[in-house]
C-alpha cells in the first residue's frame, strides 16, 4: 500500500472526501517525521513506535575494489512494531 492508496483507505474508513483523507495523512506523517526530527520518539499504543537510532562511525570495505573506507556516523529512523499489531 502506498500513500495514495493509504489516503484512499482512510476517506473511506472515515466517510470523508479523499482531499481531506490526503491532508490528514500528510499531517501525521509531517508530525511524525519533525518529532523525530527533533529527537523524539512517537509511540501508537497498539501500532508500533518510531524512533530515532545512532549509528556508529565505522570501516566498510568497497566490495568492487577491495578499497576500505570510513563510514561516518549517522541517525537513522527506526520502526518497533506492537506486539498486537497483527
Amino acid at each position: 500500500m502506498n500513500k495514495t492508496e493509504l489516503a484512499k483507505s482512510v476517506a473511506a474508513k472515515a466517510e470523508v472526501s479523499q482531499a481531506i483523507a490526503k491532508e490528514a495523512v500528510d499531517a501525521v506523517l509531517d508530525s511524525i517525521q519533525e518529532a523525530l526530527k527533533g529527537g523524539d520518539s512517537v509511540q501508537l499504543l497498539g501500532f508500533g513506535t518510531f524512533s530515532v537510532a545512532e549509528r556508529s562511525a565505522r570501516t566498510a570495505k568497497n566490495p568492487r575494489t577491495g578499497e576500505v573506507v570510513k563510514v561516518p556516523a549517522k541517525k537513522v529512523a527506526k520502526f518497533k512494531a506492537s506486539s498486537s499489531l497483527i
